[in-house]
């Protein structure tokens, strides 16, 4: 433990550790900052830092990043432009206030950390016996991942889809979306597998998910990518608005791979001040991409976390798949941080040629030395459920079954 606790330190002393990241930059003379989707990414002191140093933050404004990053906020920004949002409370203060809102709502709901996402800090109630308990959990999952143990309640779908829009906004007030991701095969509100585009929904749902994003980025004047969230009710085939990630996403390379725009490239376009290079009808969308994310765990082990050293490490190559890592033979895989050690992507003519792709990929994909989720994955995509493009919330544990 003492171990722990001193990594924990050093991360605290180095990767969220502002000034000294503002610091080592204006000493390395560098004029702008990417922040990737980890650490900082959505922390607007990193941005107003940035700017107070003469830096360029290659993302959105401290202000939006501060907004947006609120859940309340966030929702109550959705409700005032029209956006559809899921029945829900205020900041919820105690068990009781919890309860009275709970009966007012009516079970099933779900319990959320204002201050963050993740799946950090979210709970499902199904039963009022549970409550107190299910409240004090959640409250201190939030409190140690975000410093803010704020709660609030939604209603919670059960046959529910994950969708999200991907935006791109500049700085002369043009937004654009291009096209969303289908996020919903996760285990434990984390995204295992995801897809772009969207499988099995009508062309009429998915028109007004993409224009309720532009709408919601287009009223706060958003600019840079971003990525709004949001569930869909597949028995009443309505949806509301989750949250915005004012950031890149894990799963943006999808996106990239159907429309062949590079994301990062436009974020670093738009943060120095340039218009969108492209329209809304300029955009188009070829064939279908698949991501699965490799993590360092073991899905037999109720996905218990295996680091280790990598003793092997092969990667599938050829046309239409990409791998993203920072791994390679003869690295150590750390206990500290995320399980996630490599993220690949594959694009196909349709979703059925891209399934097929991924499998012959992840069965080239080679690593010896640790557990990773590869075989548990290729049992999802091997499943009648996703091969079908029946996709839901529930999907894994119905293959966990």
């Amino acid at each position: 433990m003492e171990k722990l606790h001193y990594e924990l330190f050093v991360l605290a002393k180095s990767y969220l550790n502002i000034p000294i990241i503002i610091t080592t930059a204006l000493a390395a003379k560098v004029d702008a900052i990417h922040p990737g989707y980890g650490f900082l990414s959505e922390v607007s002191e990193l941005a107003k830092a940035c700017e107070e140093n003469g830096i360029t933050f290659i993302g959105p404004s401290a202000e939006h990043i501060e907004k947006m990053g609120n859940k309340l906020i966030a929702r109550s920004i959705a409700e005032q432009c029209g956006v559809p949002i899921l029945k829900g409370s205020s900041k919820v203060h105690s068990v009781q206030e919890a309860r009275e809102i709970v009966e007012e709502i009516g079970l099933p709901v779900m319990l959320k950390a204002a201050a963050g996402g993740g799946g950090r800090g979210m709970k499902i109630i199904h039963s009022l016996e549970n409550l107190e308990s299910t409240f004090e959990s959640a409250t201190a999952e939030a409190k140690a991942a975000f410093g803010d143990g704020s709660m609030y309640i939604e209603r919670y779908i059960s046959n529910a889809r994950h969708i999200e829009v991907q935006i791109l906004g500049d700085q002369f007030g043009n937004v654009v979306h291009l096209g969303e991701r289908d996020c919903s095969t996760q285990r434990r509100h984390q995204k295992l597998i995801e897809e772009a585009t969207a499988p099995n929904i009508t062309e009429e749902l998915r028109e007004s998910i993409r224009q309720s994003a532009v709408k919601l980025a287009e009223f706060i004047g958003y600019e840079s990518a971003g990525t709004v969230e949001f569930i869909v009710d597949q028995d009443a085939q309505t949806y509301y608005f989750l949250e915005m990630n004012t950031r890149i996403q894990v799963e943006h390379p999808v996106t990239e791979m159907v429309t062949g725009i590079d994301l990062i490239e436009q974020q670093i376009n738009v943060a120095n001040n340039e218009p969108l290079a492209f329209t809304q009808d300029q955009i188009a969308f070829r064939g279908h991409s698949i991501e699965c994310r490799i993590n360092a765990e073991s899905a037999k082990d109720n996905f218990k976390p295996t680091p280790g050293l990598i003793q092997r490490w092969d990667i599938p190559q050829g046309p239409g798949i990409r791998v993203d890592s920072h791994v390679f033979q003869g690295y150590k895989i750390p206990i500290y941080y995320d399980s996630m050690i490599a993220k690949l992507i594959v694009h196909g003519t349709n979703r059925e040629h891209a399934i097929r792709r991924m499998l012959v990929a992840l069965d080239e994909f080679q690593v010896e030395g640790i557990s990773t989720t590869i075989p548990f994955i290729k049992e999802i995509l091997n499943s009648n459920d996703f091969k079908s493009g029946q996709v839901h919330t529930k999907l894994i544990e119905t293959v966990l079954v």
